[in-house]
């Protein structure tokens, strides 16, 4: 009787997530956004304090995602992500809820957005006024990643350009990788586990686990280096090259788990 009220709770408890999410969403770009635009005349010190903004919701809605009991959330050697500047932050994808942790730990925090969620009703007003880039265009957003990587914000990226099917092995697409290249920037790796898979790709949200998902967060001992420019080997070829090395780097990370 009580696993059947636990579950039916986390239910419950997930739909009132969503639907915090969701007003939050709503509330940042009618309430917290122009007020912000009253106070910083310059554009890109708005973007930065909505992301902060972001920044600081996020964490109050990973609190109470962990308060009514949705999940468990830990974070294992994460310190030095207050830190970074000028990284890009790699992460393998298994949850819904990943870019908004990250976010949530990642104070200046930028990062690469579907074409399609700049049509979504609560969050687009939330992708304009932080200067969240779109990934519609590849050429506007290499040149997009370049400039907000020198400006010293980190960029989140997910390598496999969606959520990881469970029980699949990684697969990792060219886009990191050829940002990673092109832009000459350090990369950060963090490993995503979730036990049992909580949110993932195909499963609708209602959908929960049998207990309470045990979310852990861990940064990566940083024993991947971005590949230099060489001018005798395509820089197709690197980012080939390097795609694979992310890829069998998060793989043996998953397996020694």
């Amino acid at each position: 009787m009580l696993h059947k009220f636990n579950y039916y709770w986390r239910v419950v408890a997930t739909a009132v997530c969503f639907t915090v999410f969701g007003v939050g969403g709503l509330l940042l770009p009618l309430l917290v956004f122009p007020a912000q635009k009253l106070i910083y005349p310059d554009p890109e010190q708005r973007k930065s304090k909505a992301r902060k903004a972001v920044h600081h919701t996020f964490k109050l809605f990973v609190g109470l995602m962990g308060f009514v009991g949705v999940a468990k959330f830990r974070a294992q050697d994460c310190e030095p992500l207050r830190n970074l500047r000028g990284h890009i932050i790699m992460a393998n994808h298994p949850s819904l809820v990943d870019v908004v942790v990250l976010i949530s730990m990642v104070p200046n925090a930028n990062c690469v957005v579907k074409a399609d969620l700049f049509k979504n009703p609560f969050m687009r007003g939330v992708i304009l006024n932080t200067g969240y880039l779109s990934n519609a265009n590849a050429a506007d957003s290499l040149e997009n990643c370049r400039q907000t990587l020198a400006a010293g914000n980190n960029l989140i990226i997910f390598p496999e350009g969606t959520r990881t099917i469970p029980g699949q092995a990684l697969k990792f697409q060219r886009g990191a990788a050829n940002i990673a290249v092109r832009c000459n920037a350090p990369v950060a790796t963090i490993l995503i586990t979730t036990d049992p898979p909580f949110l993932t790709k195909h499963e609708k949200w209602y959908k929960v686990p049998v207990r309470r998902c045990d979310y852990k967060i861990t940064l990566l001992e940083n024993d991947i280096e971005t590949p230099a420019a060489d001018e005798d080997v395509p820089q197709s070829k690197i980012v080939r090259r390097f795609t694979r090395t992310l890829e069998q780097f998060f793989e043996e990370a998953l397996h020694k788990i």
